[in-house]
Formats: structure tokens, C-alpha cells, sequence
């Protein structure tokens, strides 16, 4: 009798043991457990730690609510402005509700993969080029709105999404580079000529002070001297003001004395009475003398 009992006894103990491993669940704490009794869905999510199953009639599973990071493939298109573009993210995604994440989608992970990838080239069909290179900030917000809209009813919430990456065609690389080295050509341009400006008000500021005191030319003059002579040169040019050259020349005019006028009638007169007298000198010939000329 004792014996049948110790037996039974044991058998009971093994019984529970077995029940109790079998029915024994552990939920980590970034985990919950949502349990389907033949089939149903119990309203009771379990929470982390040591939770009880009926063996062969529910069924625990578990669902991650650990921030799930996951990367969009490069997904290629057309922009507004009909350049074509490779495109890369990274999406950031949750789980809140662990019932609809397991009831209301076969495999939520999926779903939002493919979710981003064609939120990703409507977004890049709707942007310009210029947009997605300066201004993602406002993409990243509208492709996770895009996202988050159907997402919400799996019970899956879009942390954050990210555009990690642009890829150009070489072309299109080369066109940029080219437009903008010319547009920091122009800036340098109208910094220069703005600088241009600003000095030549200063000069003429200048010109006007050192106008009304000469002594000013001067010493700018000596600065000049002694700021190219601290350079060490074996050559000194030393400029010479213009209006001292125009000073020795009026100098010398005025104290010049005009040279007398020599008369030169004179010599013209006598050398006419020269000629005359030569003229009256020669023997005149006669009707004879033009006769015999004619025998």
C-alpha cells in the first residue's frame, strides 16, 4: 500500500513538473507577450518576468518593443527637374501596440520595408534636385509622415527617418562643380570691386584733406620713402612731385631776358646798291657797235 502510494505520489510530482515546464514562459523586459487561446486573442498582454500558459492551448509570442533600425535599399528615380538620382535612408520604428503588430499585419517588418522604399521614390518624384541636397530636413519629415500614416494601424510608430545618401551621375557632378566654381568666381568679383569702391572714397577723402594742406603730400611723401627703404632694396625710387617740376619751369621763363632783335633790313639795302651800281658800271653799246656786229 505504501508503496502504491510513494509511486502515485511520484507520478503526480513528475506530472506537475512536466505541466510546469511545459507551461513556464520568461518575457525579457524589452519584450511582450501576447497569448492566443485556441486560437483567440487574449486581451491580457504579458509583461516581462515569469509568466503561466495553459500547455496545448495557448500559445505565447513574443514581440520586440526595442527601437528597430532599419535600412532603406538605394531606390533610383527622376526628380521634378528630370535628374535621375540614387537615394539611400535609414528608417527608426517601434512597436507600441504588440496585439495589432501580430493580428493586424502577417510580418510588420516587411510591411515597413516596403512601406519606406516606396515612400522613398515618391518622394523623390516630387522633389527637385536642389531639395534633396540642401533641404532634407523637410523630406525626412514628410517621408516619415508618409510612413507613419498606414504604420499606425499595425500598431507600429516612425521614430525618426533619415536620408543617408545621394548618388549623382558623374555628368551631373561635373555640371555643379563647374557652376559652383563660377559662382564663387562672381563673389570674389564683387568683393573685389566693392573693395575698389570703399578705397577709392577713402582716397578721395584723402586727396581732398592733403588739397587743403600741402605740408600733408610731404610727409606722406617721407613715409613713403622710409617704408620701401625698410625693405632692404640696393635701388631707391624716389617719385618727384610734378608741381615743383611746373615750378622751376615758370621760374626760368620769367627770369629769362628776351634776346635784342638785330636789324636786318640793313644788309638787304646795301646789298641792293651793290647790284645797281654794277649795273651802271658796264659800257653801253651803240648803233655802232651793233652795226659792226652785223658786217
Amino acid at each position: 500500500m505504501v508503496e502504491e502510494l510513494v509511486a502515485a505520489g511520484v507520478t503526480l510530482v513528475s506530472a506537475g513538473a512536466v505541466y510546469v515546464m511545459a507551461a513556464a514562459r520568461v518575457v525579457k523586459q524589452y519584450e511582450r507577450g501576447v497569448v492566443f487561446r485556441l486560437g483567440k486573442l487574449r486581451s491580457e498582454v504579458r509583461g516581462p518576468g515569469f509568466t503561466m500558459i495553459v500547455p496545448g492551448v495557448d500559445k505565447l509570442r513574443k514581440v520586440n518593443m526595442q527601437i528597430v533600425t532599419m535600412p532603406v535599399p538605394g531606390q533610383e528615380g527622376i526628380t521634378r527637374d528630370n535628374v535621375t538620382v540614387r537615394v539611400d535612408a535609414v528608417v527608426y520604428f517601434k512597436v507600441t501596440s504588440p496585439a495589432e503588430a501580430v493580428v493586424r499585419v502577417e510580418d510588420y517588418r516587411f510591411a515597413v520595408a516596403q512601406m519606406a522604399q516606396t515612400s522613398l521614390r515618391s518622394i523623390i518624384g516630387k522633389s527637385e534636385l536642389d531639395d534633396l541636397l540642401s533641404n532634407r530636413e523637410k523630406l525626412n519629415q514628410g517621408l516619415e509622415l508618409m510612413i507613419d500614416s498606414p504604420a499606425v494601424e499595425w500598431g507600429v510608430t516612425i521614430d525618426r527617418v533619415e536620408i543617408k545618401d545621394v548618388s549623382l551621375p558623374e555628368t551631373m557632378k561635373r555640371s555643379m562643380a563647374r557652376q559652383a566654381e563660377a559662382d564663387r568666381e562672381r563673389r570674389a568679383r564683387v568683393i573685389n570691386a566693392d573693395a575698389e569702391l570703399q578705397a577709392s572714397k577713402k582716397l578721395a577723402e584723402a586727396a581732398k584733406e592733403m588739397s587743403e594742406q600741402p605740408a600733408a603730400l610731404q610727409l606722406r611723401l617721407l613715409q613713403t620713402v622710409v617704408a620701401v627703404a625698410a625693405e632692404k632694396n640696393s635701388t631707391l625710387v624716389l617719385p618727384f612731385p610734378v608741381e615743383l617740376l611746373r615750378f622751376l619751369e615758370r621760374a626760368q621763363q620769367g627770369g629769362a631776358a628776351p634776346a635784342p632783335q638785330q636789324p636786318v633790313q640793313q644788309p638787304v639795302e646795301q646789298s641792293l646798291q651793290e647790284q645797281r651800281a654794277s649795273l651802271e658800271s658796264r659800257p653801253d653799246p651803240g648803233p655802232a657797235g651793233a652795226n659792226s656786229g652785223q658786217d
